[in-house]
C-alpha cells in the first residue's frame, strides 16, 4: 500500500514535468514577442507563462480528480521555478520570500481578472486587462493586446475541447499561434 502511494507520486512528477515544460515551451512562442507585442523581458515572459498556466488551470478545473491533483502540482512546480529564477537573478535569501509574495498576488490577481473577462465572454475587459498587466507603465499609449485577447480566447476554447486522457497523462497542448 505504502509502496503503491510512492510509486503514484513519482509517476505523477514525469507527467506534471512534462506538461510544465510543455506550458514552458508554449510561453516562449515567438509569435506572441514578435507579432502580440509581449515584451521579451523576464517580466514579459512571466507575463506570457501566467497566462498558460490560468488558461490550463481553467481547463482542468472541469477534469477529474486526477487532473485537479496534476495542476496543484503544476502551480506549485511554478512557484519553484520563480523562486529559482530570483535567486539566479541576484536576490538573497532574505529578498525571497517578499519578492515571491509580490509575484504570487501578480499571478492571483491576473488569474481572477482574466477568468473574470473570459467567463463574461468580454474581449475588451480582457485586453485592458493585458495592457495594464504587461505594458504597466505605458497607459493609454500601450499597444494593442487585442490580438493576445483573441488568441486567449481560442486556445480556452481548443483546451475544451482536449480528451482527458491528455490532461491525465501530461500531454495536453495549447494551441500557440505560428504553429
Amino acid at each position: 500500500m505504502v509502496f503503491g502511494f510512492f510509486r503514484q507520486k513519482r509517476n505523477n512528477q514525469v507527467i506534471v514535468e512534462r506538461q510544465y515544460g510543455a506550458l514552458t515551451a508554449a510561453a516562449r512562442t515567438p509569435a506572441f514577442y514578435l507579432d502580440m507585442h509581449v515584451p521579451d523581458t523576464v517580466i514579459g515572459r512571466f507575463e506570457m507563462l501566467t497566462i498558460m498556466l490560468i488558461l490550463y488551470f481553467r481547463r482542468t478545473a472541469k477534469s477529474p480528480r486526477s487532473g485537479q491533483e496534476i495542476a496543484q502540482n503544476i502551480i506549485d512546480a511554478f512557484f519553484e521555478d520563480v523562486d529559482h529564477s530570483i535567486r539566479e537573478l541576484g536576490v538573497g535569501d532574505p529578498g525571497v520570500p517578499k519578492r515571491m509574495k509580490k509575484l504570487a498576488g501578480m499571478y492571483y490577481g491576473r488569474l481572477e481578472s482574466y477568468a473574470g473577462a473570459l467567463d463574461r465572454n468580454d474581449r475588451e475587459a480582457l485586453e485592458a486587462a493585458l495592457k495594464r498587466n504587461i505594458h504597466p507603465e505605458e497607459g493609454e499609449t500601450a499597444p494593442s493586446m487585442l490580438a493576445l485577447a483573441d488568441w486567449m480566447f481560442d486556445a480556452e476554447q481548443a483546451l475544451a475541447t482536449l480528451d482527458e486522457n491528455e490532461i491525465e497523462t501530461g500531454m495536453a497542448r495549447i494551441a500557440v499561434p505560428g504553429a
